[in-house]
This record gives C-alpha cells, structure tokens and sequence, in this order.
C-alpha cells in the first residue's frame, strides 16, 4: 500500500512564506510525476506545479512566487511558496504518478490534503 503524508500547511500573513512537504512511502517500484494542487472553497482542484524528472510546470497564478523541488532518495516532494497572497487560501494537495512493480502501469495518488490559509 503506497500513502502520501503532507506536511507544512498553515496560516500567514499576505507576504510571507510557507514550505510544503510530501513524502510517498509504502510499496513503490519508481516515481514518474510528483506535483501539488489545491482546492479553494467553491472551486475545482486545479494544479499548483508538477515535476517530472528535471523538467517543472506552474500555474501561471503562481510562476515567479512558488518552487516545486524534489528529493527522489526520499521519495519527497516539497512547495517552497513565497510572496503568498489571499487568494492562495486553498486546502493543498500532494500528487504521485507511480509504478508498485517493474514493468507495470502507473497508478495515481492522493495525499489527505493540508490546508493553506493567508491572511490579508
């Protein structure tokens, strides 16, 4: 059984700083795509940022404010959010796209969600 456990969420002020961490663990072969996506009151879950191997994406909401990083010995994903705004208020979720087996298919995983709240 594979588990993701997030950590780091919080509340801040608008302006400051929060650090989020994700690691998988349980029966994992490899990791293919790590990523964070939140969800607003009201609103879709809608993707943060992504890695894949080097290569990183954002939402344009929060390119130039937020990092995605990766430790792959610990399969541990991490958000570094800066300059964080009101309207980053979500409830944050950790995302894996990992293979259980050799040579088997991908399986998708959730983390339980941490919640995120800026205050203005």
């Amino acid at each position: 059984q594979v588990q993701l456990v997030e950590s780091g969420g919080g509340l801040v002020q608008a302006g400051g700083a929060l650090r989020l961490s994700c690691a998988a663990s349980g029966s994992i072969f490899s990791i293919d795509a790590m990523g964070w996506y939140r969800q607003a009151p009201g609103k879709q879950r809608e993707l943060v940022a992504g890695i894949t191997g080097a290569t990183t994406n954002y939402a344009d909401s929060v390119k130039g404010r937020f990092t995605i990083s990766r430790d792959n010995a610990k399969n541990t994903v991490y958000l570094q959010m800066n300059s964080l705004k009101p309207e980053d208020t979500a409830v944050y979720y950790c995302n894996a796209v990992l293979m259980v087996v050799a040579g088997g298919p991908n399986y998708n995983y959730w983390g339980q969600g941490t919640q995120v709240t800026v205050s203005s």
